[in-house]
């Protein structure tokens, strides 16, 4: 079935399924969210063949919990404002009723059958937990097969990628993801998503807790919808042991126009092509005209001292992670030598080159960069920087004979210090670049989600979306 959405992506006419706005329905009785979910599964149908972001759907059990969901609303008593909210959840993260098999030949059939903690709490809170969603093998490299959702022969980034390519294809109002490098901020900017990569242990990983940097987040077609879905899970099921969680307010914060902002260059910026940078320069231009003050690097020492610290951030990151999925994957190659990718082994390779010498130092530059980071809190609200390098590349698969692509679901550069850092990042779809959405990003201190969220719903509300 060919898709029938349009390939050329236009930022200013996008026009996404929210769910905080069908809530007045429900609660009048001029909608239900039965009908809400079959208006989701109708996307589905039409688009899935060539999106291709679920791995299973448990359409049974889904309409099973939207008439649940549509009894307590016609009664006046639903769980929470996301009572009957479908939503898609990474394949990374266990479910009681679907299998868990991480993108990855080895786990084929693997089912656990029971439910982290955070599906618990979405559960718990109403939520209508409709399928997988596709990730990279084990979260990390090599691609499944969902395609862009504006352009099938464009990665929709990874590893988050059905769960970006679901809400950005209208099939779901929002998605669970999770980031270790880059996988929900940059899917999110391929993909035309709101996402919110939280501060580093804001929400309970449930067993995932073998890497020092992985987060989990939301990804939405809304502000709203992708705060209320974080903090239901929150106020829950709290955030990783140890971790005091996310802070911030029941429901979504109002919008706030930020005084200060520091462009954040990083590895990317050098990246970034002349429509890219034209389009992130347009945003920064309507933000000057709004009266918001913008920092480059040049104009504070800090903000330079902080560009050096995290100058090479990739490699950083994929040391960090490398080191720390030595036993994790040394044991499935053991177990299940033909059920891994030549990528994940090449992978492995680099932790195999390391030392417990090498590992600490890259945690010492780790806090150092965090240190750098903490100094900035003075001079600006917030951080800001494109979400990606530009907008998704083309991917059409690895060519025979020829060798693997390094990045095949696109490049970690503006992503790999925030995640390092363990700051709140939110990315804001304000941009289209080559007829393909590019999203840019706010970075806020620790903790501060909250305040984040408050100023992406700003620049989301008042500015322009920029065409490039």
């Amino acid at each position: 079935m060919a898709d029938p959405q349009p390939a050329r992506y236009d930022a200013r006419q996008r026009i996404a399924p929210t769910f905080h706005d069908a809530v007045p329905g429900f609660q009048a009785g001029t909608d239900t969210p039965r009908a809400y979910l079959e208006r989701c599964l109708e996307t589905i149908a039409a688009r899935e063949s060539v999106v291709r972001a679920w791995v299973v759907l448990n359409e049974a059990g889904a309409r099973e919990a939207a008439d649940a969901s549509t009894a307590r609303w016609r009664a006046g008593h639903p769980l929470s404002a996301i009572d009957g909210m479908p939503i898609g959840i990474k394949d990374l993260i266990a479910t009681r009723d679907m299998p868990t098999q991480m993108g990855c030949a080895a786990y084929r059939g693997h089912f656990p059958k029971h439910d982290a903690a955070m599906i618990q709490a979405l559960r718990a809170a109403g939520a209508v937990i409709l399928g997988k969603t596709v990730t990279t093998e084990l979260g990390m490299s090599e691609p499944g097969p969902t395609t862009n959702p504006f352009h099938p022969g464009h990665t929709p980034g990874g590893s988050s990628s059905g769960s970006a390519a679901a809400v950005g294809a209208g099939m779901v109002p929002a998605a669970i993801g999770t980031q270790v490098g880059g996988s929900i901020i940059r899917p999110a900017s391929y993909c035309g998503n709101v996402a919110l990569k939280p501060t580093q242990g804001a929400i309970n990983r449930g067993e995932r807790q073998g890497l020092s940097q992985a987060t989990a987040g939301v990804h939405a077609n809304a502000a709203q919808d992708m705060w209320q879905v974080a903090i239901e899970i929150a106020r829950r099921v709290g955030g990783d042991p140890g971790m005091p969680g996310l802070f911030g307010p029941a429901t979504p914060p109002a919008a706030a126009r930020p005084a200060r902002l520091a462009v954040l260059q990083a590895e990317g910026w050098a990246m970034l092509d002349d429509a890219a940078r034209g389009a992130f320069a347009e945003i920064l231009a309507q933000l000057r005209a709004a009266g918001v003050e913008i920092l480059e690097r040049g104009d504070h020492p800090w903000i330079e001292a902080f560009e050096r610290s995290i100058a090479d951030a990739r490699a950083m990151t994929n040391e960090i992670c490398a080191f720390e999925n030595l036993s994790t994957i040394r044991s499935l190659l053991a177990q299940s030598p033909e059920g891994v990718s030549e990528r994940l082994r090449r992978r492995h390779a680099v932790g195999e080159g390391m030392d417990l010498e090498r590992y600490r130092l890259r945690l010492l530059q780790r806090e150092e960069a965090r240190r750098h980071m903490a100094a900035l809190a003075p001079l600006a609200d917030a951080l800001i920087a494109p979400a990606s390098p530009g907008p998704a590349p083309a991917w059409a698969g690895d060519v025979p004979g020829q060798p693997l692509h390094p990045r095949p679901t696109g490049d970690i550069a503006y992503n790999a210090a925030t995640s390092a850092l363990g700051v709140p990042a939110v990315t804001v779809p304000l941009a289209s670049v080559h007829g393909l959405p590019m999203g840019i990003q706010l970075i806020g201190q620790p903790h501060m989600d909250a305040r984040t969220t408050a100023l992406a719903r700003w620049l989301l509300e008042t500015l322009r979306p920029v065409m490039a």
